[in-house]
């Protein structure tokens, strides 16, 4: 099916546009027929469909919705922009500037046209890289200022021990240059608690989030980490936590009470891991939203070696929850829409006025079928549609079809 992405024109500050926008004849999710008015990159009004006009009566731009299912936008709260698109590459993975930059646009505008229009970027620093691939993603941040929000993490490799000097001040310089979070694996590193206690240090420092891949299949390891965690701000989130689905499941209990108290943010990956085989599983998000866990869903790697075929998208990710986790459709869209956004510390979307203008259309009428069939898609960033997907689906002239009165999006068959 074909899939194009339409960037209208916009101010290179990237600032938020100003004009008002009219989203007319939008279902919402609990059934209603809607237009929404949108201004200074926020939501100023909803109201029936056909009742609203441009503020104080002037006329506005509009986009007909009619058709459209209208929802908060979704977040990628978990991507790998610096090794975004490299499955295919030969040889080494190269950190040449441009080369990244390149990558990581690509990457960003795709998961912005499947409706992301905030991402979280984990980035490598230290080792051969140095903080070259952490620049480069900075670029590509500024530059997509006014179509998406881009922020980064650091990871360093190891901070103890004689070689951790140059991670510990790698990392300060990382947060100098930009980036929004400190994070790595502590599992890969000769000290995991030493390398949490100096990733938390600096955070304080710092006043920034911390974000820390891990595969939670210690349980005694985990219970420091969350005890060390606990209180924190502006938080703690972990990911993807894939080991707790393998543990006995009263110490798995176990283990999301401590998360849930410690008020630990777990990003689950549906659609596969990333760094390595071992991070394929999936958290068991039911125990931990039972246990009060606040659970967001990312995608992981996008087409690197760690899933040659991951596709970025946050709507397969919450059709995974629901298809395979047994979460209710609406369960599934929070984890990867409210509580991704949560998780990067953005506020809270609603189709109400008064909440910031983030919203995705998508085809269909109910979310069970857009999750199923999410393949056309609208999406508003700060007020302004800064992404469409069209997609149209034709079939041959059959006799199965005629006097069915079947839905057609096509007009006429194929020759």
């Amino acid at each position: 099916m074909p899939d194009r992405q339409q960037q209208p024109p916009h101010s290179s500050s990237g600032q938020t546009d100003t004009a008002a926008l009219l989203l007319c004849g939008a279902r919402l999710t609990d059934g209603r027929a809607v237009d929404v008015r949108l201004g200074g990159g926020r939501i100023e009004a909803v109201g029936t469909a056909g009742s609203l006009t441009g503020a104080s009566g002037t006329l506005a731009a509009k986009v007909d919705l009619d058709g459209y299912l209208l929802l908060p936008a979704p977040a990628e709260a978990h991507a790998h922009s610096d090794t975004a698109l490299t499955a295919d590459g030969d040889g080494p993975l190269t950190y040449d500037d441009q080369e990244i930059q390149r990558r990581a646009t690509e990457a960003a505008l795709l998961q912005l046209g499947h409706g992301a229009t905030a991402l979280r970027s984990h980035v490598r620093v230290g080792d051969v890289q140095g903080l070259d691939a952490l620049a480069a993603v900075l670029q590509v941040r500024r530059s997509l200022r006014g179509l998406a929000e881009l922020t980064t993490v650091a990871m360093p490799r190891v901070l103890t021990g004689a070689a951790g000097a140059d991670g510990l001040a790698m990392l300060r310089d990382a947060l100098k240059m930009g980036a929004s979070a400190v994070g790595g694996c502590p599992d890969a590193d000769p000290d995991p608690t030493g390398y949490v206690e100096a990733v938390l240090e600096i955070a304080s420092e710092h006043g920034c989030p911390v974000d820390l891949h891990t595969d939670a299949a210690d349980p005694a390891r985990l219970a420091r980490l969350t005890a060390m965690a606990g209180g924190l701000r502006p938080g703690v989130t972990l990911g993807p936590c894939g080991g707790l689905g393998g543990l006995p499941a009263e110490v798995a209990s176990r283990a999301a009470d401590q998360l849930a108290a410690a008020g630990v943010t777990v990003v689950c990956l549906p659609q596969g891991g990333c760094g390595s085989a071992d991070l394929r599983a999936t958290a068991p998000v039911r125990l931990l939203r039972s246990a009060g866990v606040r659970v967001a869903a990312g995608s992981g790697a996008l087409r690197d070696v760690s899933n040659p075929v991951g596709r970025g998208d946050p709507l397969e990710a919450a059709y995974l929850l629901a298809s395979r986790h047994g979460l209710r459709p609406e369960d599934a869209y929070e984890s990867v829409s409210c509580a991704a956004r949560s998780a990067l510390g953005l506020p809270e979307v609603r189709v109400e006025a008064g909440f910031p203008a983030e919203l995705l259309a998508v085809r269909g009428d109910r979310l069970d079928g857009v999750l199923s069939l999410a393949y056309s898609r609208i999406v508003v960033h700060r007020g302004r549609v800064v992404a469409r997907t069209s997609a149209v689906r034709e079939y041959c002239n059959s006799a199965a079809a005629s006097g069915l009165d079947l839905p057609r999006q096509g007009r006429g068959g194929l020759s």
